[in-house]
């Protein structure tokens, strides 16, 4: 089984849905007892960094959180859900986050930045389809990112950024501007900036890839 985090943010059954399409059983869930004893876990989210924080410690999952990362439960966060795990963010004027991985959560700035050829500035907020460019963070390709070709597309909606002290942890960069980091992945935790469950086949692929990890583990 498969819990996602219900902390009241996040499409969540949009999540639900594309997990059970590529073969998960899921639960929506902000027991204590039903994420402790589910096989994996996924932490999704869309709004206001400090909003999750505060919902998140409200509900009591933080230890939850911290526990099956450090156990190395299969961990699949999604947009706010991979901006939580940093040490903190510059938004509403700053908020500390889970702190999982040292590094700053921050805003994109194109004031100074002009698109090329044109005199307009990007917009914020990053909205639509880019490319995602996979590291050569080992010899291999990530189990996590199997049958998605390097520079596949996939759907993106945020204004923040992580930037981590650690580059190991790296697993993809996507340029907007200035390349940032798009997805991050250290043992069986993998968490993306962009949608997987918006991001059609080759979003359903990263998810499926997650099932079998879970299923394996």
């Amino acid at each position: 089984m498969i819990a996602i985090i219900d902390y009241g943010m996040g499409n969540l059954h949009s999540v639900k849905k594309a997990i059970e399409k590529v073969g998960g059983r899921t639960i929506l869930s902000n027991s204590m007892k039903e994420i402790t004893s589910a096989e994996g876990i996924v932490l999704p989210g869309v709004g206001a960094f400090k909003s999750a924080m505060h919902n998140l410690k409200r509900l009591k999952l933080l230890d939850i959180i911290y526990k099956a990362i450090e156990a190395n439960k299969p961990f699949f966060g999604i947009c706010l859900g991979l901006q939580l795990l940093f040490t903190e963010s510059e938004e509403d004027g700053g908020c500390k986050g889970l702190n999982v991985f040292k590094g700053k959560v921050k805003r994109f700035d194109f004031a100074s930045h002009i698109r090329f050829r044109t005199s307009q500035p990007l917009k914020v907020p990053h909205m639509g389809w880019n490319q995602v460019q996979q590291l050569p963070i080992t010899n291999y390709q990530l189990p996590i990112l199997r049958g998605i070709p390097d520079g596949s597309y996939f759907y993106f909606v945020h204004s923040y950024y992580v930037q981590p002290k650690d580059k190991s942890i790296i697993a993809t960069v996507t340029d907007y501007g200035i390349k940032f980091v798009s997805s991050i992945s250290k043992g069986n935790l993998f968490a993306c900036q962009f949608h997987p469950e918006k991001s059609q086949k080759l979003g359903l692929q990263l998810l499926k890839n997650f099932v079998e990890l879970v299923e394996k583990c």
